[in-house]
């Protein structure tokens, strides 16, 4: 894992405590445990599309794929392609960049 992503799951957690989405931590960890699961079993299989331009400041050539964690939010993960690996740049979801997926 790079450490660009686990700085991003850092931030995430501090955004779902901070505002109020979770009150426990132990919850907050589980949605981003489900997060990563999804990102270490799909990445390799499931659609990938080309990343919005918007996004170019997190790397070059970006595609991203899609997670539905449930019926009102989708998260986005962002990541560069190289011949022997993945490398996740950004994550983000629908109520915050949706507009632009």
């Amino acid at each position: 894992m790079s450490l660009e992503f686990v700085d991003e799951l850092e931030d995430l957690f501090d955004i779902l405590i901070e505002q109020g989405y979770f009150s426990y931590d132990e919850y907050a960890l589980k949605y981003i445990d489900d997060i990563e699961q999804f990102i270490t079993s799909s990445i390799y299989t499931y659609p990938k599309r080309e990343a919005p331009s918007l996004f170019a400041k997190y790397g070059k050539d970006l595609q991203y794929i899609a997670y539905k964690k449930n019926a009102r939010t989708t998260w986005y993960i962002l990541f560069e392609e190289t011949d022997s690996a993945f490398f996740i740049r950004h994550i983000t979801n629908n109520h915050v960049s949706g507009q632009y997926f």
